[in-house]
């Protein structure tokens, strides 16, 4: 629940990457399974995250 505001928050504040942990089934994943996205969500995030950079003319590469 944590990690798409902070994704968001850590764009605005001028971050120059993210890491990010996705897993298709993140109960069975074999670690970080707590803090993985599904695909899905990371689609969404990636949404969010675009938008911010946009507004601060940063670019995603």
């Amino acid at each position: 629940e944590r990690v798409v505001p902070m994704a968001r928050a850590a764009v605005a504040a001028g971050a120059d990457g993210l890491i990010v942990e996705v897993h298709h089934d993140p109960a069975f994943a074999l670690c970080d399974g707590k803090q993985s996205l599904v695909p899905e969500r990371f689609a969404l995030m990636m949404a969010q995250v675009r938008r911010v950079a946009a507004a601060l003319d940063r670019p995603i590469l």
